[in-house]
């Protein structure tokens, strides 16, 4: 493939999230009807992250050893793994049996935490990218 499949594929679980932290912060106001839909955002969100990460695995595996993007990669990566955790442990604490339920204080605050997460990941494969030229064809 001439292009890298990841920078595709980032967009989907970013979007579900952000939907998904806005939808908990206005299930404050609004009720039943957002944290629903934030829950059914983050478990998309969730699953289609680990799409992105597969295939944010196979461009990390390209990156030499010797090069100064490695430790960035590296931030990148970790900080994904971070956010992903931070959200996927708020969808199983908002989950009862197979429903969701009303997230508690601990659900929000692990949503929000995992966004502010993801904006940090998201720093470095922006750095990755036009700092590095990672991905890109010269």
């Amino acid at each position: 493939m001439r292009h890298p499949l990841h920078p595709a594929l980032v967009h989907f679980p970013i979007a579900c999230w952000s939907l998904a932290t806005l939808a908990d912060v206005a299930s404050l106001h609004w009720g039943e009807p957002a944290w629903h839909f934030a829950g059914i955002a983050m478990l998309i969100g969730t699953l289609a992250a680990l799409v992105a990460m597969a295939s944010g695995l196979l461009e990390f595996v390209k990156i030499d050893d010797a090069s100064p993007a490695l430790a960035d990669a590296n931030r990148h990566m970790l900080l994904v793994m971070g956010a992903w955790l931070c959200y996927a442990a708020s969808l199983a604490v908002r989950m009862e049996r197979f429903s969701l339920v009303k997230p508690n204080a601990l659900a929000l605050g692990l949503g929000v935490l995992g966004f502010l997460v993801l904006i940090a990941a998201g720093w470095f494969g922006g750095k990755l990218v036009y700092t590095h030229g990672v991905g890109v064809r010269r």
